[in-house]
């Protein structure tokens, strides 16, 4: 896409959804942390759920380290890899408490610093609590990114610097809900919605899904490429 094509593309998202935001449930910067570590291989759904349970008794480093990593990982037990995210999450909290004071760093060095934070998360942190723009490439970003021709990579750190380029100013800071909303619910893995997307003239994937068929059109071949 060039220049003008990419800052047709936010608009259009920007129309649709002009306030986005993360679809995590959270209150405080460490609420967040907590619910984006836990989101690692699991849907926001899930950790809603679990986060739910464990804000009503424990949501402050303190509280959460006053809990202990076996209680924790019975609270957390219902989603994946929750041992690990217990065992992270009980050290981060820790590390917070010694170098933070208890407060969450608005620093990415700081951030990934903590057991369990990779720049993904960070940069989740960094965006949704600190308003910077930073874009957190997940499996959702990477395919919206290289899927339409935004910004194509080979790996998230190669498409996340390319949107950082590429990503007009104005919609920066918005982005990153824009791209996993849009690659969660429209732009998905298996069958894209191409029929009902906003930016459909404008992506380059070469297949994309044609609009469904009036009921008696008689079959024919179709050109998925077409559009």
């Amino acid at each position: 896409m060039n220049a003008r094509q990419r800052h047709e593309f936010f608009a259009r998202l920007r129309a649709i959804r002009p306030r986005p935001t993360t679809e995590l449930e959270y209150s405080t910067p460490f609420e967040l942390l907590v619910a984006v570590m836990l989101s690692a291989q699991t849907t926001d759904v899930a950790v809603n759920k679990v986060t739910r349970r464990l804000f009503a008794v424990a949501r402050t480093p303190a509280a959460i380290l006053a809990l202990g990593e076996p209680r924790l990982a019975g609270m957390i037990s219902s989603i994946g890899l929750f041992n690990t995210k217990a065992r992270n999450l009980v050290a981060t909290c820790r590390l917070l408490l010694e170098r933070h004071g208890g407060e969450v760093p608005a620093e990415r060095e700081a951030l990934e610093a903590l057991p369990g934070v990779g720049r993904k998360t960070a940069n989740v942190v960094l965006n949704t609590a600190f308003g910077q723009p930073t874009i957190a490439v997940d499996t959702h970003i990477f395919r919206v990114a290289n899927r339409t021709g935004l910004a194509p990579g080979k790996t998230p750190l190669a498409v996340e610097k390319a949107l950082l380029r590429r990503v007009p100013a104005e919609f920066r800071r918005d982005a990153h809900h824009w791209l996993i909303l849009h690659g969660r619910y429209v732009c998905k893995a298996r069958k894209p919605d191409c029929p009902g997307c906003v930016v459909r003239d404008l992506c380059r994937h070469p297949h994309k899904t044609p609009p469904p068929k009036p009921q008696g059109q008689e079959a024919g071949v179709t050109n998925l490429s077409s559009a």
